[in-house]
């Protein structure tokens, strides 16, 4: 009997879950690991073996503790989400017991990490990206938004540094009023920014741009260990009717930019309108939360990835145009398992 593939997930978000499903289809057995701080995290459920993970270790001490995991538990493959710079790193300590990394190289990843960087980097392999500006005081918030506002457009800001849609909002002269109280309204002043960006001893550096409509466009690629990309395929948002597309005119660019960067293994690019063209929003350097929306295009690049990662031969494979066309659905939520209030999180190490 084939022996079994051990994959390790450390601490990732809950979407994970449907990654894991999809290495249960896999023509080969495979044990899921898995680790989190928080105890009520779903993945820890959905896994074989699901467990804590200490919560504050920093970036050194970390690699420490997913070395020890991975040459105790045997582990072939590990999927890095917290710490990922620091762990691809280390690759050749992981190599060295026996463990694959399924993540792009140390370079790529270090790229990316900054929005700032990135769009750099995005500039230089010649793919659009809409116009913004770094800004770290009151002054250069507000030239900023004068600009943006002058042009006739809604000015938006958003961390350098952080994944998921984390500290992004959207810019208003509007003062708070009874009318804000009602609905979603995630729009925060300018003068209240401003006032923050003030108080002395904090860095912030804040990215400052128009606010782009939709659709969104996120294309998903599995690229080999050199980053030439094997599979590429985009989901369309627009409200909440999804799809799919392999026009060329989002897929060529992330082809482009994976093979530059040699973005190796499951990365992700993000594209809206600007000026009625597709920009580049940004890069993740890790599979996203809905590549499990692939299944239904017949794919399953969770399982591809950890046969790359594995050493395996994986084709490319490309999406015609006319086996996505029509397909067309929504996600609702779900019920998903959490482990008993059994475990407790370890003490930190020294």
């Amino acid at each position: 009997m084939t022996s079994p593939v051990r994959v390790w997930l450390n601490r990732t978000y809950s979407e994970n879950v449907f990654f894991i499903e999809q290495l249960r289809t896999a023509a080969r057995p495979v044990v899921v690991h898995a680790t989190h701080a928080d105890p009520d995290s779903p993945v820890l459920a959905a896994a074989d073996h699901g467990g804590p993970e200490p919560a504050d270790l920093p970036a050194d001490a970390y690699v420490d503790y997913a070395l020890d995991y991975c040459a105790r538990h045997a582990v072939d493959v590990f999927l890095p989400q917290l710490h990922q710079l620091a762990v691809a790193l280390a690759r050749p300590e992981f190599e060295a017991i026996g463990t694959a990394l399924l993540c792009p190289p140390a370079g790529a990843i270090a790229t990316f990490r900054s929005k700032a960087d990135g769009y750099t980097a995005i500039d230089a392999a010649g793919l659009p990206t809409p116009p913004r500006w770094r800004v770290r005081t009151p002054d250069e918030l507000l030239a900023a938004v004068d600009r943006i506002e002058g042009d006739g457009h809604t000015a938006c800001l958003k961390p350098t540094t952080g994944a998921g849609g984390a500290g992004f909002r959207v810019l208003t002269r509007e003062p708070y009023g009874p009318t804000r109280l009602r609905g979603w309204d995630h729009r925060v002043q300018v003068g209240q920014v401003a006032a923050a960006l003030a108080v002395p001893g904090h860095d912030v550096d804040l990215l400052v741009m128009p606010y782009l409509d939709g659709p969104e466009v996120s294309v998903d690629c599995l690229a080999d260990r050199d980053g030439r990309p094997l599979t590429v395929v985009g989901r369309t948002k627009d409200g909440r009717r999804r799809g799919f597309t392999a026009a060329e005119r989002h897929l060529e660019p992330v082809r482009r930019l994976v093979g530059a960067s040699a973005m190796a293994y499951l990365s992700n690019v993000q594209f809206r309108q600007w000026e009625g063209r597709p920009v580049v929003i940004d890069v993740n350097t890790r599979p996203a939360a809905g590549l499990y929306q692939l299944r239904l295009c017949g794919l399953n690049l969770a399982w591809d990835a950890v046969r790359l990662a594995l050493g395996e031969r994986v084709e490319a494979r490309a999406v015609p145009a006319a086996a996505v066309a029509g397909i067309e659905y929504t996600l609702v939520s779900g019920i998903q398992p959490v482990l008993p209030r059994t475990a407790a999180v370890p003490a930190r190490r020294a």
